[in-house]
């Protein structure tokens, strides 16, 4: 398959959930032309029946591949950024978590999120969320401003992740966390799987691996670097692709690190 460039990588990605929103779709962190939606699929990912109940309809759209509210322990005051923000989902339970006294920045690079995750917040009058149309290699986010990160299963869709963890440092507080979920190779792709994946699901052919994604983060300063696999995850990849076997070579992962206070 010819290489493509940064920018050709971006242009689809954009265009494919741009998409996913413009039907209404919803689905696993593949968007849904490739993969059977369930409106049950965030509660497979971490979520609880009174998460889903708390954010507004279309919020939730199922694009995720765990819940890094889980991992975060967002505190009151504090200010969340959620790299890949969608509909708006983990911004509107990280603005709960923060209350009035905290805020919340979501940035998208696809035109089609940001409006509707905007209209989301209105229509539940959530004043201490925004959104932001912007790249996450190029966060529309000032110095040292941040006391979180979030994502979930954005990361792997970039082109240059090395240039996400140099701006999520960039942007954090000293002392601020990462605390992200995103799919990851645990073992390389068999061409034939390497194909399958590139041509349908996107958020599996950029997956990288551990040991990858561990020297990313502390070439861009990080430490207490963690990333754990989820062996259950397996079970929603194969749902993703069912009869691939990408399962056997592809996982969801938490991945946590943090930025020196000094």
């Amino acid at each position: 398959m010819a290489e493509r460039s940064d920018d050709e990588v971006r242009a689809a990605v954009r265009e494919t959930y741009g998409k996913v929103v413009r039907a209404g779709g919803t689905g696993g962190c593949c968007p849904p032309e490739c993969c059977a939606p369930s409106p049950k699929a965030s509660l497979k990912l971490g979520y609880s029946k009174d998460d889903l109940a708390a954010v507004p309809e279309g919020a939730d759209m199922g694009l995720g591949c765990g819940n890094p509210q889980a991992i975060a322990a967002l505190k009151p005051g504090e200010t969340v950024l959620d790299l890949g923000a969608g509909g708006g989902f983990d911004c509107f339970l990280a603005a709960k978590q923060v209350g009035a006294s905290g805020r919340v920045i979501g940035v998208d690079m696809t035109a089609d999120m940001i409006a509707k995750a905007r209209e989301n917040a209105r229509r539940i009058d959530a004043r201490n969320v925004q959104f932001r149309l912007g790249e996450i290699e190029h966060l529309p986010v000032a110095d040292a401003s941040v006391d979180v990160i979030l994502s979930n299963c954005v990361i792997n869709l970039s082109p240059d992740k090395a240039a996400v963890f140099r701006e999520a440092m960039r942007v954090l507080k000293p002392g601020g966390r990462l605390a992200i979920v995103d799919v990851v190779a645990t073992a390389p792709l068999p061409e034939s799987i390497a194909r399958e994946v590139a041509a349908h699901a996107g958020c599996l052919s950029g997956a990288a691996s551990t040991d990858a994604i561990g020297a990313e983060l502390e070439r861009a300063g990080f430490e207490r670097v963690r990333i754990a696999v989820r062996p259950e995850s397996r079970a929603f990849v194969r749902d993703w692709l069912p009869d691939s076997g990408a399962e056997a070579f592809i996982a969801s992962a938490s991945v946590e690190a943090q930025k020196p206070r000094s």
